[in-house]
């Protein structure tokens, strides 16, 4: 490499996060010359086009552009040099291009020597997807799964699912609805009911086996997921004991195929199809943008004007991105709300960071009443951006339970085999700094459902969000 005259070190005060590269001077590895030698290609580093990596226009996420698939080998297991570079390539993508490496919570330089005999050691499809499952887990990113269809995890998981939905509440799971009312009501299962046991099995004991193979930011998404797999299986049928009023009763459940479920509701968004706007008793205005359109914005926000209160409802995934333009109706000056980090590609492993982005009110007059935020750990991504821009709002309060951590728009990553994951691939942050991932949208006023209520068919953190604008509106 020639000298570079253009490589200078950025501002302090720029970098989020510096590159870790202690192992250039790891004297027990490494020479004094190739030390030398590595300083130096450090310090004239490439400053043109990068062929593996570039970056989203505008947005800044890696994107890892000529990685070899190894389709045209069509096998789900590759051999042995192709399972190491498997994890050599996940391993330096996370170690270069992740904006939370120093989030993961452990020194990601001893997870390459731990995977190494595992990934050797991986002598079928099931053992190596399961490997590379467990290595993905390991940066503790919701974002970052094996997706399915892979055939081979679906076979793993199983293609059946019980129509009973489960949560974890109050630390139980907890059946909390049903993928299809009349197929859940034929179970004999009831909303309330908690799972003790799935197939002999202490749920407990379930938890504990599969936490190291259910990639999530925190602990509560963590078990979201584990939830959502609780009663999917291979077989079409599986026996459950539940405790309903104190007693314990067994079950056996029938399973379906998924697409005769309705597991939309996963999601937060039971009906697609259903209004997004409704007027509450009491003259609240209530917004669910799990079906909101931004065309319907005008009207919706216009009918808003006259209630005493409002509840936007971000238990769900947007249907729309509705960041700038619903703010728009609630503000009266621009407000700071989100800065970034993102990857140098003429720099493996610095981040710098942003100025602060911002939200900006509308022509029209901002909404008069008091707005309560609705999240909890089915608010992911798009849903705790969406949260950031409408905490910017003066006097907005956040209501629920912690959302799953994981902000930021994804960087797709494949490896050998047919391996398909992602990453969370800028860093996303409040505008003084705190983080969000791992941490998720901590409200400011935290409730949570009960067993009881769930039982009672109520809607807590609603019921919340109702009586702190009535007692508002009344001062």
């Amino acid at each position: 490499m020639p000298p570079c005259p253009t490589c200078r070190e950025p501002a302090p005060e720029s970098i989020r996060l510096q590159p870790d590269l202690a192992w250039f001077t790891d004297n027990r590895q490494l020479s004094p010359a190739l030390s030398q030698q590595l300083e130096y290609l450090r310090r004239n580093r490439n400053q043109g086009p990068h062929y593996y990596v570039s970056t989203v226009p505008g947005v800044g996420n890696p994107i890892f552009q000529h990685e070899e698939k190894y389709a045209l080998l069509k096998t789900d297991l590759p051999d042995d040099g192709l399972r190491l570079l498997a994890l050599y390539r996940y391993w330096n993508m996370i170690a270069y291009f992740f904006p939370y490496r120093y989030a993961i919570g452990e020194d990601w330089q001893r997870v390459l020597p731990e995977f190494l005999p595992q990934f050797v050691a991986a002598r079928t499809p099931e053992q190596y997807h399961l490997t590379a499952l467990a290595l993905i887990a390991r940066i503790h990113d919701t974002h970052a799964t094996i997706y399915e269809p892979n055939k081979i995890l679906t076979a793993y998981k199983g293609k059946y699912h019980a129509p009973v939905q489960v949560r974890f509440v109050e630390g139980q799971a907890v059946v909390t609805d049903f993928f299809d009312q009349q197929l859940g009501l034929a179970t004999g299962l009831q909303k309330g009911d908690v799972v003790l046991q799935v197939d002999g099995r202490k749920v407990a004991d379930l938890v504990a086996e599969r936490r190291p193979l259910t990639p999530a930011s925190n602990e509560p998404t963590q078990l979201r997921n584990i939830a959502r797999g609780l009663l999917r299986g291979p077989t079409e049928q599986v026996s459950v004991l539940v405790r309903r009023n104190g007693q314990e009763l067994p079950f056996t459940l029938n399973r379906y195929l998924f697409s005769k479920l309705n597991l939309g509701l996963e999601s937060g968004t039971p009906d697609p199809k259903a209004p997004a706007w409704r007027v509450l008793p009491g003259n609240i205005g209530y917004l669910s943008l799990g079906t909101i359109k931004n065309q319907d914005l005008p009207a919706i926000m216009q009918e808003a004007q006259g209630t005493k209160g409002l509840i936007i409802d971000i238990r769900n995934y947007p249907s729309d991105f509705v960041v700038f333009t619903l703010t728009s109706y609630l503000l009266t000056k621009p407000a700071d709300f989100v800065r970034f980090s993102a990857p140098m590609t003429t720099y493996p492993g610095l981040f710098l960071r942003s100025s602060p982005l911002q939200i900006a009110p509308g022509k029209k007059p901002a909404y008069p009443g008091k707005v309560v935020i609705l999240v909890n750990e089915l608010s992911q991504s798009n849903s705790e951006y969406t949260a950031m821009a409408l905490r910017a709002v003066p006097g907005a309060t956040v209501l629920g339970s912690t959302t799953a951590g994981a902000d930021g728009n994804v960087s797709a990553i494949t490896l050998p085999g047919n391996i398909n994951t992602y990453i969370s691939g800028i860093g996303v942050y409040y505008p003084n700094g705190r983080e969000t991932q791992r941490v998720g949208i901590v409200p400011d006023i935290e409730v949570k459902p009960t067993i009881q209520g769930i039982r009672e068919g109520r809607d807590q953190v609603l019921e919340r969000a109702v009586t702190l604008l009535e007692n508002s509106a009344a001062k």
